[in-house]
Parts: structure tokens; sequence; C-alpha cells
């Protein structure tokens, strides 16, 4: 169940008094910026322990669970605790792995405060953690007992991680509903101030209703729910490569650069339109605040050997999510690495261009 706002601080309120242990996982930033937001609206997680960790994909393995796991342990977490998971996707995605797996599965709840984690990450069940330096290789389908939306926390966000989430959200549109893709490009390219109203709520409905269409589907993600990896097959590896940068990518920014790039595939292997793989490519790359000049080519290489460990491969072969044309995508397309390399090439000189 997703609740949205003020009315879902009545439902986190009326169920915390059924559980014996109450732990909230956080990040520093969001207990700076965000916290007193969720204690005024519930006052009872004053009395909750805290459980803070460093923010940032690289936070999100074996060790920070381990980190988390004896915090709860030492203060005395038992079956009937309940974990919250309040920040962006890696706490969502860290939380619920950490819930899943102590005394065998605890209750968590997802309250996300990223547009990323509240159209995308908190939505679905995936739980999971990065491992051997291969995003979510280790995880675990499962449920939160819910989900509270509070746009308000976006307020809070920088500008760069804002738009970063909006790349999610136009994935939908390009996988899904043509109508919704052409509504997002008159809508999103706006000032954040601009976008955080009910209108942005609407939308981000919008966008969580055609994933859980999908992935009620299909819940263990063995066909149809294989499209919401749009983008995310070379995206995934780019964020990888990029990861321990000065600079590195966001996720949106990867997922970004790894749309452009399996659109580019897309127009290629199958019937997506040259018109339709250009007003991708413009419209991505006219996205405010984000930054994607990175010379992705001389990665290649790097990029190439990740892409191996990727979910929906199957025997060493790279099977991919690509369109037919926007609002249709097709899965377990099979694609050499000369074509993703030729990908690679074409989408890089768009970005050192642009």
């Amino acid at each position: 169940m997703i609740f949205f706002n003020k009315k879902s601080y009545n439902k986190l309120n009326s169920i915390l008094f059924k559980y014996s242990k109450i732990f909230i996982l956080t990040d520093k930033n969001v207990k700076k910026h965000c916290l007193l937001k969720l204690f005024n609206n519930a006052p009872l997680l004053k009395n909750s322990n805290l459980i803070v960790i460093k923010p940032g994909e690289i936070e999100k393995n074996i060790y920070t669970c381990i980190y988390i796991w004896k915090k709860i342990i030492e203060n005395k977490g038992d079956r009937n605790s309940l974990i919250i998971n309040f920040g962006g996707g890696v706490i969502t995605d860290i939380g619920g792995f950490i819930a899943s797996l102590f005394k065998r599965g605890i209750d968590f709840i997802n309250i996300p405060t990223t547009l990323l984690s509240m159209c995308d990450a908190s939505i679905g069940g995936k739980n999971g953690i990065d491992f051997y330096n291969i995003k979510n290789e280790i995880g675990i389908f499962n449920n939160p007992k819910f989900i509270l939306i509070d746009i308000s926390y976006l307020e809070t966000i920088p500008k760069k991680e804002f738009y970063s989430g909006i790349s999610e959200i136009y994935k939908h549109g390009l996988i899904f509903d043509y109508n919704f893709w052409c509504y997002l490009k008159l809508n999103l390219n706006k000032k954040k101030e601009e976008l955080i109203n009910e209108e942005l709520i609407n939308i981000i409905k919008k966008s969580i209703y055609i994933k859980k269409k999908i992935f009620e589907k299909d819940p263990l993600e063995k066909n149809l729910r294989k499209i919401l990896n749009f983008g995310h097959t070379i995206g995934h590896s780019i964020e990888t490569c990029f990861i321990k940068e000065n600079n590195p990518l966001t996720h949106g920014e990867s997922i970004f650069i790894g749309m452009m790039c399996e659109s580019w595939i897309s127009y290629k292997m199958l019937d997506l339109s040259k018109k339709e793989y250009n007003d991708i490519c413009n419209t991505f790359l006219k996205v405010p605040e984000i930054n994607i000049k990175k010379n992705i080519y001389k990665k290649k290489n790097e990029i190439l050997s990740m892409l191996i460990y990727d979910k929906k491969n199957k025997n060493g072969k790279i099977y991919f999510s690509l369109l037919n044309k926007i609002g249709k995508c097709i899965y377990n397309k099979e694609i050499k690495n000369n074509i993703i390399e030729e990908s690679l090439k074409k989408i890089n000189k768009k970005l050192i261009k642009n």
C-alpha cells in the first residue's frame, strides 16, 4: 500500500504502538535536513532507535549491513521490531534487505525522501546490496508494510539529485505509455521550485501506476518486469565504472546515458524510428542541472566487461530490454558486443558535443 502526504502520517501513527522496538535507518544528510519534519508528523518516533550511515551508493555493501545488524542487536531488536527506511534509494534498498534477513524477516516501512526513490526505488519489493563492484548483485524480493510518500521532503534535496530522479519517470513513459512521455516533455522541463506541487504528485502516482501494473503481472522478474530495466543494462555498468571518480555520475545521470545508448540500439536493431531516437536524446540532453559530459567511450572496455553481470543475461549472452517504439518495449533481445560498443561511441559524441 502507498499513502501520500499528510494522510499517510495518520496510517503511520496508527500502527507504531504494535511494535516492541522501532528503528529508523537513515543517512547523515537526511538526518540533518528531514528528521525533524518526520518527528513533527509522527511524535512517537522521537523515542525510536536511530541508525545513521554515510550517504552514497558506495555504502550499499555487506559491511554496512553488518554494522546495521550489530546496532539492531545491541538495541535488543526482536522479531516484533520495525525498521523505517527513511531516505533515498540506497536507504530503501539496503534497509529492506536488512529487515528481510534479520530474524528471518521483520516488518519495514519505506519513507522515500528523493524523487528517484518515490517513483521507483522504494516501489516493487526489490531489496539488495552491491557486491564485488556489481550493482544489486545480492538481494531479495520482499514488500514493505507500506510506503509513505511526502513530496515536501523534496524541498531539501539538491537540484541535481532532484532532476536525476526524473530519469525513472521518463523511463516509465518510454516503455509503457506514449502519451505520458509526451506529457512529461511538456511538464518536467521547469524549475525545481515550480515542480513541487500537486501536479508532481499526479506525475509520481502515474509513474507508480505504470510500474505496479508491470511488476504485479511478474513480481519475480521472470518475463515482463524485465522491461523496467530499459536503460539500466548499460546505465548500471556506466554508474559502476564512474562511481570512484571525484565527481561520479548519479544513478539518474547514468540511466539517462543508458537510455540514450539503448535507444540507439533500438533504432539500429529494432523498429524505433530515427525521429523518436533523436527525440529521446534531445529531451535528455536538455534536462536541467544534469551534467553528463563524460567521456564514456574511454571506459568502453570496463563498461563492456561489467555488462556480463546483468541479471537478464543467460549462458554468457547479453540480453536487453529495447524499444520497438516509444510506449512499447520488448525484452530478452540478445545484442552483440560490437553493437553495444558502437552505441557508446555514438552517444559519447552527443555527450561531448552537448
